[in-house]
């Protein structure tokens, strides 16, 4: 299986223009950022996605181009997301060392109780 990958990674490399150039801890990161997207994507259904796009579209990147009612719509499908999460655990795999629970979580609140695992 390793031949295999190494196989396709060596073929990938000849034919991706730039990619030789890239260290291989780099490609590493990037896949495991990718995962992590791929992974806070998914916790919106299919038609939430559709909408998200939507929305994003509609906006041409100005809130003030959606009415109240999508912009409200618009934060509770990003919150659904959860961008914070996102963020804090792409820098947490890309960093040398280990980052605080309070960059992922934000602030300890008295109801959150115990540590990440």
């Amino acid at each position: 299986m390793a031949g295999l990958v190494t196989k396709t990674l060596g073929r990938t490399a000849e034919r991706v223009p730039g990619l030789r150039r890239i260290p291989i801890v780099r490609l590493l990161a990037i896949g495991e950022i990718a995962v992590l997207a791929r992974d806070h994507i998914t916790r919106l259904d299919p038609g939430e996605r559709r909408r998200l796009l939507v929305l994003l579209r509609n906006s041409h990147g100005r809130p003030s181009n959606l009415s109240a009612r999508q912009h409200r719509e618009l934060e509770s499908l990003i919150a659904k997301l959860e961008p914070r999460l996102f963020a804090g655990a792409a820098m947490d795999k890309i960093s040398p060392v280990s980052l605080p629970d309070r960059v992922l979580y934000g602030r300890s609140s008295k109801g959150r109780k115990g540590s990440r695992k």
